[in-house]
Order: C-alpha cells, then structure tokens, then sequence
C-alpha cells in the first residue's frame, strides 16, 4: 500500500524495526562504544508510538529507549517530528534542526559526537575544551570483502559480536515497545525505570505536543524488561511473553538454527 515500499519496508513489523533498527542502529552502536559495553543491559523500558503520521506504517516514529548496565545508563530517542535539537545552542544546536548523534555526560565534561568522524568535549558549563576528527565510515565494502576473500574473520575492522550486540538493543526496546499497554498521550506521565526515565518521558511527550499531536492519541507504556547478560534472556514476571519475541516462525527452508 505505500508508494516507497522499497524504503518504507522499515515500518512493518513483518520485516521492519521503525527507525530504531534503521538509522537507529549505528547511533546506538557508537553510544555502546562509548560505554565500553561489551554485553547486553540488565533491564531495559520503552515508551512512544505512531505518533502525528497519518499512513499505513505500523511501527513507533516517536521512541525512547533507557537501557540500564548499572554503572551508566544509555538513553535513546527517535523522533520523527521536528524537534529542538539535544546538541548545545552553543555549538549550533536549535529546533528544527536534524540531530543524528551521541552526546555522553561524565562526571568531569561532555562529549558530544554528532557524526561518524568528528566529536567535541565539553566543559560542564558548555564550553568547547577540544574539537577532533577522523575515521569514518567509507571502507566497510572494502574491508568486508577482504574477510571474506581471506576468510579470516580477524580482518575485519569490526567483529561481527558488536554487530550483535547493537542490534539486540534495538529489538530489545521494541519488544518492551510491543508488550506495552495502549495509553492516551495525555495520561502518559510515568514509565517504569525510575525517576530519571520519567523525566524522559515527559520531554517526549511535551515534544509531541508541542507539534500539536491531539493528546487523546493512542501511545505506548512498555513494561521494564529485566535481562541476564550471560544468557541473553529476559528474566522476571514477564519472561514468558519476552522470551519468545526474541525469534520468530521462519518460512520453510529459511529456518535459523537455535545453536549455530
């Protein structure tokens, strides 16, 4: 039913993820880098909907995501509206502007990386303390064949276990997302995870109303999903649901083994 059915694919649950799984990916890929994560949160919660589209897409275009690891938290957003830009006003930061990015707050500074070579530390109070640049992300084919021509998966650049670690906390959020319960936009106050994971939500939903969404619209309350690392499983009252939104029915003869 959608004219750019070649792209918009990414809005059905069938063989989609919205956006999170989209552009998503790569941002929460670098935001994990940055934590120095190399497993999986221990809960995670997530809030939003389809919100102010009118079309046939089935998956959130407003979405936030708080995962826990214990010593850090890793928030993400999607917003597919326009929206006041997280990066400092200070370095070019406004509304309306298109934010693709990280930004990581320490205890002694912030750094603020809004693409895939460039990045700038920060003062608490918001001044520039360094600007850097380099890398990118040109050679990936390149260096993709190489593997595969040596057959060496050490020549990779990026072992395929990051790969599969950032895309799980995508699915992740979306299977909290899903198991959610139906609230009107205007009674969405509070989510689960904590005081500073509602104070989250309030600034999505103000940012939703601020672009005039009629608050009597249907959003999304996740449930806070715990999870054990060491198994990649959920855990806890609603690991039965969980559990099994981790896979799927695979069309016959494309089947994916549980132990490859």
């Amino acid at each position: 039913m959608r004219k750019r059915l070649h792209y918009d694919w990414h809005w059905f649950w069938d063989y989609g993820n919205g956006d999170l799984g989209n552009q998503g990916v790569h941002e929460m890929d670098k935001a994990r880098w940055g934590l120095k994560k190399g497993e999986m949160p221990r809960s995670v919660v997530s809030a939003g909907g389809r919100l102010g589209y009118v079309d046939d897409g089935e998956t959130a275009n407003t979405q936030l995501c708080v995962f826990d690891y214990g010593d850090s938290e890793l928030v993400f957003e999607v917003r597919g509206l326009e929206s006041t830009s997280p990066y400092p006003a200070n370095l070019g930061g406004k509304k309306g502007s298109n934010f693709v990015g990280n930004i990581w707050y320490g205890e002694k500074g912030i750094l603020v990386c809004p693409s895939y070579n460039s990045g700038v530390v920060l003062s608490p109070d918001l001044q520039v303390v360094q600007k850097f640049s380099g890398g990118g992300d040109n050679n990936h084919f390149e260096n993709f064949v190489k593997a595969v021509r040596s057959g060496k998966h050490e020549d990779l650049n990026c072992d395929i276990a990051e790969g599969h670690l950032s895309a799980a906390l995508c699915h992740l959020s979306n299977i909290s997302y899903r198991l959610g319960k139906e609230v009107p936009l205007g009674e969405l106050k509070e989510i689960a995870g904590g005081e500073e994971a509602t104070d989250y939500l309030k600034g999505m939903v103000a940012h939703l109303l601020e672009n005039k969404v009629d608050p009597t619209a249907i959003a999304h309350a996740g449930p806070l999903l715990t999870i054990d690392p060491k198994t990649e499983r959920f855990t806890g009252e609603l690991k039965d649901k969980a559990n099994p939104m981790l896979t799927r029915e695979y069309r016959k003869g494309f089947e994916i083994k549980e132990t490859v």
